[in-house]
């Protein structure tokens, strides 16, 4: 029986009310936080923030909270359990949390349709592939940076550079001029590249990238069914080359799935989400069979 979980159709259809939800959640909870501060008090939503329902505000307290027992100032106890939640949703499936949850990554994405408008078919290509395979690892400094400073700051650093923070608080006074300054630059480059936050800045991303080189449930392209018409690697809004891997463990990928959708591939079974168990076995049959075919 196999174990393969081909998503086909439903997530594609799926996928975009799952982020325009996350998305209004974020928003709402933005504004009465806002409101809150302001003495204007919402029945059933009094005491929600912002900053209790970010994960990464959550990480970058783990050192403070492990070594003095206590949280980053801002942070709230919600956003620790959220990025305990994060860190072992992406060890089970990668980042699901970037490519269904993350309204920033939603707004990237909706920006993306208006820089196709404008772009055509050249839009998510513009960069050479070489120059954009090492700004990629950009993100990774900024993680580093981020969590040294917050360690030896307490403060939560990275929010006067934080374009997540400064698009659902624009209004309120709170955004750090940088913070506008990256979330007009983020908004621009969306217009010519596909989730450009994601790829080259976001620290939270970067973390949770690193779990695809090891998540127990990953995308596999079946080699024999492949037809090798490119459609994946079109569909994917990380540029990652889904046509050529075997398993993808690129440490961009988002577990957005648009590459599993029938809408990116025509065949069925070809490119499916599989259990590590599953891709290991057939690894070793593939092993098992060159090495059959190279002793005749």
């Amino acid at each position: 029986m196999s174990a393969a979980k081909p998503l086909r159709k439903s997530s594609a259809n799926i996928r975009p009310i799952v982020q325009a939800a996350f998305f209004v959640v974020v928003a709402v909870t933005a504004t009465v936080s806002v409101l809150e501060e302001r003495g204007v008090s919402i029945p059933l939503l009094k005491g929600v923030s912002l900053h209790g329902i970010c994960p990464f505000g959550g990480v970058v307290s783990f050192y403070q909270l492990f070594t003095l027992g206590t949280l980053t100032k801002k942070v709230h106890e919600s956003s620790v359990v959220l990025a305990v939640i994060g860190l072992l949703s992406a060890l089970l499936a990668g980042p699901v949390i970037c490519g269904w949850v993350c309204p920033f990554g939603t707004f990237q994405e909706w920006l993306a349709g208006l820089g196709r408008k404008i772009v055509g078919r050249k839009y998510n290509t513009l960069i050479p592939q070489k120059l954009d395979r090492i700004l990629r690892f950009l993100r990774y400094g900024v993680l580093a940076w981020v969590l040294y400073m917050t360690a030896i700051t307490g403060k939560l650093i990275f929010q006067d550079y934080d374009p997540y923070f400064a698009l659902f608080n624009f209004w309120t006074g709170e955004v750090a001029v940088t913070g506008y300054v990256a979330l007009g630059l983020v908004i621009l480059l969306s217009l010519f590249i596909e989730r450009p936050f994601c790829k080259y800045a976001c620290p939270y991303g970067a973390l949770l990238g690193i779990f695809n080189l090891f998540r127990i449930f990953g995308i596999r392209r079946n080699a024999p069914t492949c037809i090798s018409c490119k459609a994946c690697n079109r569909a994917c809004p990380m540029n990652i080359d889904v046509m050529s891997s075997k398993a993808v463990k690129d440490h961009q990928c988002i577990s957005c799935f648009e590459c599993t959708s029938e809408r990116a591939c025509p065949v069925p079974a070809t490119v499916e989400m599989v259990s590590l168990p599953a891709m290991t076995k057939d690894h070793e049959k593939e092993a098992q069979s060159a090495a059959a075919g190279g002793s005749k």
